[in-house]
């Protein structure tokens, strides 16, 4: 039931403009597999071999962190509506920080969002589709604002502040160079 390609074709990429949400997943070489839910419209693709997200301050920055360590990434859609399906998109992730030459590039493509910390970049080594049968049907009501108001609340300075405090190691310890230029 699985099908592999090299690329995103147009099918696909309709596919994941569809979704309201995607997972991330990563992993340093020793210690905990992260798995992160995304969604607010923070994810565009860039081209066959390449998508992006916007990523928004959290309670950690684990990805960040395990992509410095070895690259690895791997980006995960579900169909919850009437079409079932998964796509998984596997590759080489980095980190575009808030403030460079690449990010006043690429941030353009997204709706600003308040909290926004730095924007990962995933080049496509492997997609792969699979049936999802087992996947339940969700209806799409609305997107939470609880970060988009956190993020708000804090203020630039403030979401600074938690992001030097919370967002600058990882779980195992492992340097996410979240502040470095």
């Amino acid at each position: 039931m699985a099908e592999f390609y090299t690329e995103l074709g147009d099918d696909l990429k309709q596919f994941i403009g569809e979704q309201k949400m995607f997972f991330t997943a990563s992993a340093a070489r020793d210690g905990r597999v992260n798995v992160s839910p995304k969604g607010m419209d923070t994810l565009r693709v860039i081209d066959e071999k390449t998508v992006i997200y916007l990523d928004l301050t959290g309670s950690g920055n684990e990805t960040a962190a395990h992509i410095g360590e070895n690259g690895r990434l791997t980006i995960m859609l579900c169909s919850f509506d009437a079409k079932a399906m998964i796509l998984r998109l596997y590759g080489q992730g980095r980190v575009v920080r808030s403030g460079s030459h690449e990010w006043h590039e690429l941030f353009p493509l997204f709706e600003p969002i308040p909290g926004a910390r730095q924007i990962v970049v995933l080049t496509i080594d492997t997609v792969q589709t699979s049936c999802g049968y087992a996947v339940p049907r969700y209806e799409f009501k609305e997107e939470r604002q609880s970060l988009r108001r956190w993020a708000q609340k804090k203020g630039e300075e403030g979401a600074r502040e938690y992001r030097r405090d919370h967002n600058v190691v990882s779980l195992d310890g492992l340097p996410t160079h979240l502040l470095e230029d």
